[in-house]
């Protein structure tokens, strides 16, 4: 099977000139929804979700109406669009069905995530760690019915200049559950109980110590900025700040999960990783929580206040 992606967000450029990016599915939620909007256009949203990586592929997509066999990731494109005809065509499918919004959902082993199933959907979204879902009910080809979206991802090259070759999965899904009344404000203030968690890890680490590069990486982080194409214009104030400090902070659990770091003990390992995970769990939650409601007010479909 090829690898899945990570969905923690991937800092990249030289030590000070640092750049965070988010989960490929929080891209195609934000993204999605805006061009299901009218926010945008088809494009500029392919290129946004497709990033760094090679041209999307997506499989499964047969009860979209108009969706037609468009081969595998890197088939050619419209002008204009970066060999990204699939994804051009999904969204156009997701159009034609009556959607109005995407959702994110970042799960994890023992954390379901909202996931709504059935077992098939939810292992996938699991084992890769971000699924994508639709809103609503839709008019399918085989009658009304809900969808979600899986990424597979096969990396190729080397740690130096990676690359990504990226296959969208569609598959049906069920009604989903109940929420979980977190909001926008409750992920805010979390995220930042959080963050000073996982500072106080990453100091008790003491990574300048035990790695030469450590004290730039860790600058690298903490000054880490959301590219400018991680989310489209229009969104909530707050919630662009909620998912930047989220990505920050999932970053800086990326950096002190690498190694076992000043630990003497196999104890003193597995509650320093338990510890990370903790944290990393309230930023994926908060992330999600944000992305969500940038989504949901692109799409006009965000709760009176």
């Amino acid at each position: 099977m090829a690898r899945t992606s990570t969905t923690a967000p991937t800092l990249v450029g030289a030590y000070g000139v640092s750049v965070l990016h988010l989960p490929r599915s929080a891209r195609l939620a934000a993204w999605g929804s805006a061009l299901l909007s009218g926010r945008t256009d088809p494009a500029t949203a392919v290129r946004a979700v497709v990033g760094s990586d090679e041209p999307h592929g997506v499989t499964g997509g047969e009860p979209l109406p108009g969706w037609q066999d468009t081969g595998p990731a890197g088939s050619p494109g419209a002008p204009g669009d970066p060999g990204g005809a699939p994804l051009a065509q999904l969204f156009a499918g997701l159009a034609s069905a009556g959607a109005r919004c995407l959702r994110v959902a970042l799960p994890a082993p023992g954390d379901p995530a909202g996931l709504p199933g059935p077992a098939e959907f939810s292992a996938e979204a699991v084992e890769a760690g971000e699924a994508v879902l639709v809103d609503g009910e839709l008019l399918l080809l085989d009658g009304v019915g809900r969808l979600g979206l899986v990424p597979h991802v096969s990396w190729f090259g080397s740690a130096w200049e990676p690359g990504a070759e990226v296959t969208w999965r569609v598959f049906p899904t069920w009604s989903p559950k109940a929420p979980d009344g977190t909001t926008l404000a409750d992920a805010d203030r979390s995220l930042r109980t959080g963050l000073t968690e996982a500072t106080r890890v990453l100091a008790g680490l003491d990574v300048a110590r035990w790695r030469d590069d450590a004290a730039d990486r860790i600058t690298a982080v903490r000054d880490g900025a959301l590219a400018t194409s991680e989310l489209p214009p229009g969104c909530p104030d707050r919630a662009v700040r909620v998912v930047a400090s989220a990505a920050r902070v999932r970053a800086i659990v990326e950096l002190a999960s690498e190694d076992d770091g000043a630990a003497v003990s196999s104890s003193e390992a597995l509650e320093r990783a338990r510890s990370l995970r903790e944290v990393d769990g309230v930023a994926r939650r908060a992330l999600a929580v944000a992305v969500n409601a940038a989504a949901a007010e692109l799409a006009g479909t965000a709760p009176q206040r």
